[in-house]
């Protein structure tokens, strides 16, 4: 059980948050008045009371929202619980989405200090059923989650970033992934650029830490095409099988599939696989392994005691 020390709000982005005590909590957005709100998956950030309390023995000097965190809660360490854990105080329910975030700007408290600890301790939720939280109030840990695995899907195209070329592969896989049970929790549309590829995959792997993600295009002859090297660099193993499958059965169909240059690896607990870059390849692709990858994502996630699904 934890307890509510603070409620910080800001009406805009980039400033410090103020205690304001108490908060209204929209479903699907955040929290009424707040410049963090919306329809995206960082609406709320939560930061431990215990970590704050720590650092300002160090001569922080840090109040309530000066981290730029809404709640300041007593008795979790957030970072050491999973992606996707629930939260329930009064009627509010909160699901986390991502442990920690780059900064791009400094704040007064790194510029005084050195560092911050929102990056690395903080963590964001959304709100899943809305209500009324007050400084004092009690939260505690929900053991229910819809059960389903996470994915994110990620185009990889210069022209398609520029808005020159309409992206059908990533609506495509989505909805493909839906149907197979599960949740697709972001898409994203990048240039092939593999500095910024590696850091999204490192930050959907490690900060959101979806269980499966999927990319598609960039993995050609092309001098931009960076997608596979981009996926190598984040790997903490090989996976080279779901790869090679794809290009053993995708050889059934055309001669051309030797000059894919797809790769799959594991990073920590998350499986990433390179798909080509058109909507029919997408589509034969994943038909092919798509019934295969929740038995390893079972494997490497520890949940392999019942192997006949999900």
């Amino acid at each position: 059980m934890g307890i509510v020390r603070a409620v910080c709000t800001s009406d805009r982005r980039g400033i410090q948050k103020v205690n304001v005590g108490t908060a209204e909590f929209q479903e699907g957005f955040g929290i009424c008045g707040d410049a963090h709100g919306g329809d995206w998956h960082r609406q709320v950030s939560l930061l431990s009371a215990e970590k704050i309390e720590e650092f300002n023995r160090r001569g922080a000097g840090a109040e309530p929202g000066a981290f730029g965190e809404n709640l300041v809660v007593e008795g979790f360490d957030f970072k050491n619980l999973p992606v996707g854990t629930r939260f329930r105080c009064n009627d509010v329910i909160l699901e986390t989405t991502q442990i920690g975030k780059e900064c791009h700007t400094h704040c007064r408290i790194y510029d005084k200090m050195g560092e911050c600890i929102m990056p690395t301790q903080g963590v964001f939720a959304q709100v899943i059923h809305g209500g009324r939280i007050s400084a004092g109030d009690e939260m505690e840990i929900l053991e229910e989650t819809d059960g389903r695995y996470t994915a994110a899907v990620v185009t990889l195209s210069d022209k398609g970033a520029r808005g020159e070329r309409e992206d059908t592969s990533n609506p495509l896989i989505c909805e493909m992934m839906e149907e197979a049970g599960y949740r697709v929790v972001e898409r994203l549309l990048l240039s092939d650029e593999q500095e910024r590829i590696e850091k999204e995959l490192i930050r959907l792997s490690d900060g959101r830490q979806v269980n499966l993600i999927l990319t598609t295009g960039g993995t050609g002859f092309s001098e931009r095409d960076c997608t596979p090297e981009a996926t190598m660099a984040v790997a903490t193993r090989n996976a080279p099988g779901i790869a090679d499958a794809i290009r053993m059965h995708s050889l059934t169909i055309t001669g051309r599939a030797m000059l894919g240059r797809g790769v799959s690896v594991i990073r920590n607990k998350t499986v990433i696989v390179n798909l080509p870059g058109s909507r029919k390849a997408v589509k034969e692709s994943l038909e092919y392994v798509l019934p295969h990858l929740e038995h390893g994502i079972r494997i490497l996630t520890g949940d392999d005691s019942d192997c006949g699904g999900k």
